[in-house]
């Protein structure tokens, strides 16, 4: 797999996410994820567990979104960096404020926070704050609201270049905190000041949250004529974007204000509205429903391909590992004995510079399918890129094991892979070690046993088998 296919594939797993095509990003993702983990290509992983974590969020499969997340991190743990840490606690932020877990959105966004400003990317430590004081208004927890946007704007103040919009949506914060307290006087003196900036013009989701903040701030105020007004014109900004869960706020303030009016007739068109908007909400509830269904009956079959090398249709290394460590571990308790062939072929090289890398895949692919067809069912055969196989063989003794190898071998040299007109033979190496009666528990030093055994077999002329004494 090139480098640009991946970085391709990259760019397509994030456009269908983007483009609210979460099946199909969910799909994408999986691929991008095997033909990574096959190129040891890290980034791409990364790329495919934030995207896959993010569609699962987006449809509401917390606990898979859940999966996707740890999966990132524990990668970013040890092949990211701290920039791929930090985008990785802000999905986990969302998931946990989904799932209404604030205790656990709170110890994220600390992680944030440390984190944002060891790097002092203090636009992300500024959100971070942000987001803190929305949870506390949550819990209706002002004082702690107050405190948490006040560090959310000085951290916007430290962000270089200046950018007026990050500081805006820190007083958004302060605003509703003074708004929760009661201070009334600075909320109004703030809010003014908000709706009055040039900025709104090129910011209408902000521009929304102002005339709701206002409105909120009317009802406090027992202004409830001036309330709906602004309540109404926050719904309509909030129309021209599509937010449906936040004209459902709006449109229940509106209610709300008709009521403290006593304002029937009003009260009537504001209720129909609400009704309207929760009639849709449901119909997209219905749909996001039966995404989720189907999404469900495909994934079976997508983690499937998942575990498959994606040319041979063999086990990919993942599958192989997780599988051979079950299969070792068994082993080890009841004495059963368990093998590793390493098969490399000989001279890809010199045929994909001959004959051109399609015909080394077709080499790659029948060589597969011959092998495959010589073990057991009970038997592992995988690819781990490049022209190199596994083949894990369970209950059979070294003298066995051999045997099998022999097989192989001769199997691999009485193929013959037509090109132009021509047959070209094909060889192979084989390296064989076993698990030492239990001694060995994973396939990692099972397989590294077999490959230094490969490794010889190749240094002694190649198209033979060696064991590892």
């Amino acid at each position: 797999m090139e480098t640009t296919d991946l970085f391709s594939l990259q760019d397509t797993v994030s456009d269908l996410r983007v483009q609210g095509k979460y099946k199909e990003t969910i799909e994408v993702s999986f691929r991008l994820f095997e033909l990574g983990y096959s190129a040891k290509d890290y980034k791409s992983i990364m790329v495919a567990l934030i995207n896959r974590a993010t569609s699962y969020y987006c449809i509401g499969e917390i606990q898979e979104a859940f999966t996707s997340i740890d999966a990132y991190l524990e990668y970013c743990g040890d092949h990211g960096d701290d920039v791929d840490r930090l985008n990785g606690y802000n999905i986990l932020f969302l998931v946990h404020e989904k799932n209404n877990d604030y205790v656990k959105a709170k110890a994220t966004l600390t992680k944030t926070i440390n984190l944002g400003k060891k790097l002092q990317h203090y636009n992300m430590v500024s959100n971070a704050y942000s987001n803190y004081s929305h949870l506390c208004s949550a819990e209706e927890d002002y004082e702690g609201a107050l405190k948490y946007a006040s560090k959310g704007l000085e951290m916007a103040e430290l962000h270089e270049p200046r950018t007026p919009i990050l500081e805006f949506r820190v007083k958004l914060n302060v605003a509703n905190a003074y708004i929760g307290l009661g201070k009334l006087d600075c909320a109004e003196e703030l809010i003014e000041e908000m709706r009055h900036d040039t900025l709104l013009d090129s910011f209408i989701r902000e521009k929304t949250q102002v005339y709701d903040l206002y409105g909120r701030f009317l009802m406090k105020a027992a202004r409830y004529e001036k309330a709906y007004n602004s309540f109404t014109k926050a719904k309509e900004l909030a129309e021209s974007f599509n937010d449906q869960n936040l004209l459902k706020g709006l449109l229940e303030k509106r209610c709300k204000a008709c009521e403290q009016m006593g304002n029937v007739e009003l009260g009537f068109l504001a209720q129909q509205d609400y009704i309207n908007l929760l009639q849709s909400l449901h119909e997209q509830e219905v749909m996001k429903t039966a995404m989720r269904l189907e999404l469900k009956h495909d994934l079976a079959a997508i983690e499937r391909r998942a575990n498959r090398d994606y040319l041979t249709g063999l086990y990919n290394r993942s599958y192989m590992e997780a599988a051979t460590d079950e299969m070792l571990e068994k082993a080890a308790l009841v004495g059963e004995q368990v093998s590793c062939i390493a098969l490399d072929l000989d001279n890809l090289k010199l045929m994909n510079d001959t004959f051109g890398h399609m015909f080394g895949d077709e080499v790659i692919k029948e060589i597969a399918n011959v092998c495959s067809g010589k073990i057991r069912s009970d038997d592992l055969m995988g690819r781990f890129g490049g022209d190199e196989f596994a083949i894990i063989l369970k209950g059979l003794s070294p003298e066995q094991a051999k045997i099998k190898a022999e097989q192989l071998v001769e199997a691999v040299r009485r193929t013959k892979i037509e090109k132009n007109g021509k047959y070209i033979s094909v060889s192979a190496s084989l390296g064989i070690a076993d698990n030492g009666n239990g001694e060995i528990t994973t396939f990692k030093d099972l397989f590294h046993e077999a490959d230094m055994a490969l490794y010889e077999a190749k240094r002694n002329g190649k198209d033979q088998i060696c064991i590892m004494a």
